[in-house]
């Protein structure tokens, strides 16, 4: 299953549309949203793609019940397995609840946002994703991960250039 992986996106309306862009190119079977939506307006943009979208509150979100109305979204940590895979998606807020999610060696993959840099990295048994900004705010780099679960890879690409960022296998 390929697995679109995005956060932040912060009603930036133009930089969500490449998401989606992006993400029906690829064919994504799903679609994971480590938080930072804001505003329930975003629907209109996100509710373009072909796969199915999940995702968790942010500390930006502050029209939390728009948001469960328009996105369906409704906690602030989400558990799916994808081909046999554990994943839990945070947005990040708490670097304990990161770790403790990291270490408890429950799951295979850990997705969060927050700080709006792109990281792929392994902590112990587990792979930690963040796929920086789709919005391009704070770094500049309009970014989004996807997680192949059948060839155990996540790799992060750059929106506006198609640059590969990092790549791990798992």
């Amino acid at each position: 299953m390929l697995v679109g992986i995005m956060s932040d996106t912060h009603d930036n309306l133009p930089a969500i549309r490449k998401a989606v862009d992006f993400f029906n190119e690829q064919n994504v079977e799903l679609v994971l949203h480590a938080g930072d939506f804001v505003a329930p307006f975003v629907a209109r943009e996100l509710g373009k793609l072909k796969a199915p979208l999940k995702g968790v509150f942010g500390n930006n979100d502050g029209e939390r019940e728009g948001l469960h109305e328009a996105l369906g979204i409704c906690d602030e940590i989400l558990e799916i397995e994808a081909d046999g895979m554990k994943i839990a998606v945070t947005h990040g807020t708490d670097e304990r609840i990161v770790r403790a999610l990291a270490r408890s060696r429950l799951y295979d993959v850990v997705i969060v946002g927050h700080t709006h840099r792109y990281e792929i990295r392994e902590e112990g048994m587990t792979i930690l994703v963040n796929p920086g900004e789709v919005c391009g705010y704070v770094t500049g780099v309009k970014s989004v991960a996807l997680l192949d679960t059948r060839r155990r890879e996540v790799k992060i690409v750059n929106l506006d250039t198609g640059e590969l960022l990092g790549a791990m296998s798992l």
